[in-house]
């Protein structure tokens, strides 16, 4: 079974992807991990990634897929994996698939995490710094004790401008996945949205339902 997690920054793709591999045994593969993990050990693709990393532009989606066609190859992903963020575009998702063929494998199910955009401001943009010993707080998760004072040293809190609302929400204008790579999967009759608004055990419940649910499906 081999799994997509689509969805906008916050919406916690990571968190059920590390669920999920561990409910499947299934490994968790986020490319950013495995660039960083490829030229941490020096493969030759590694090595091709890290010149573009270098010069700090974007690792050709190419390499990246070779590199994933890579990882999958491996034993530990024989039986499935959970691929988090990526494919990002509509280019990534159709030079992905034509990789799986040649493997003889397919994206099984594309499941997309949706979340409104206020809940995921909220989650982005809650954070606060002291100042002073840099102690970290978000309204929602972890509150200061006392409005704008650090808990440990009584410190000024500042929220730095990554992580006010509105810095937020213009960022998530353009990370969330486009409308044509949603449509691609849709076509293909493998997307399924998730309320990924509801609790952390309700969004896993769900997931798993529509896993057991796949044509095929051997885990449930």
């Amino acid at each position: 079974m081999y799994l997509i997690l689509l969805g906008a920054p916050g919406t916690g793709k990571g968190t059920q992807a590390n669920i999920l591999a561990e409910r499947f045994g299934w490994p968790h593969i986020s490319t950013g991990d495995m660039l960083r993990e490829a030229v941490a050990a020096g493969t030759e693709l590694g090595k091709a990634a890290k010149t573009h990393m270098d010069a700090g532009a974007l690792v050709p989606d190419d390499l990246v897929v070779k590199m994933l066609v890579e990882r999958i190859r491996q034993p530990d992903a024989a039986e499935g994996f959970v691929l988090d963020g990526y494919p990002r575009t509509l280019a990534q998702a159709v030079a992905l698939d034509e990789a799986l063929t040649s493997e003889s494998k397919a994206i099984d199910i594309a499941f997309y995490l949706v979340v409104p955009d206020d809940e995921l401001v909220q989650r982005l943009g809650g954070r606060w710094l002291c100042r002073n010993c840099g102690a970290i707080y978000h309204e929602l998760t972890n509150p200061p004790l006392t409005p704008g004072k650090c808990g440990r040293c009584g410190g000024e809190l500042y929220q730095r401008d990554d992580d006010k609302p509105e810095t937020v929400r213009a960022r998530l204008d353009k990370q969330k996945p486009p409308e044509d790579l949603l449509a691609h999967f849709r076509s293909k009759a493998k997307l399924f949205e998730i309320d990924g608004a509801e609790e952390v055990e309700d969004v896993t419940a769900a997931l798993i339902h529509g896993v057991s649910e796949a044509p095929g499906n051997v885990w449930s």
